[in-house]
């Protein structure tokens, strides 16, 4: 059973944008997913990405975030579950990835 997907966008601590995603991203959700990145990812502004409450992230939501990785300021903070596709992925070579 898919958990649906949940995206609240909201201002961090030091001004960045904070995009907190819950539940599963897949080729079924990927771009509703992107479109909400390209919503926050705006010019000369940061934006982190919270996936400490996504339960499976496939190959498509990996190219989402590979896609709006490379010239903005994207920071990935994801939980053990995630570490793996992310590190083998190689998002950790293109983006900050913090694990929690």
């Amino acid at each position: 059973m898919t958990t649906a997907l949940t995206l609240v966008s909201g201002p961090g601590d030091d001004g960045e944008r904070v995009l907190t995603v819950t539940g599963e991203i897949d080729m079924s959700n990927a771009a509703e997913f992107g479109a909400a990145l390209d919503r926050e990812l705006t010019p000369g502004t940061a934006v982190t990405v919270d996936l400490t409450g996504v339960a499976y992230l496939d190959s498509a939501g990996v190219a989402v975030l590979f896609d709006r990785a490379g010239g903005n300021d994207l920071q990935l903070v994801a939980s053990r579950l995630l570490d793996r596709v992310l590190r083998v992925s190689g998002l950790t070579q293109v983006t900050k990835v913090m694990i929690r």
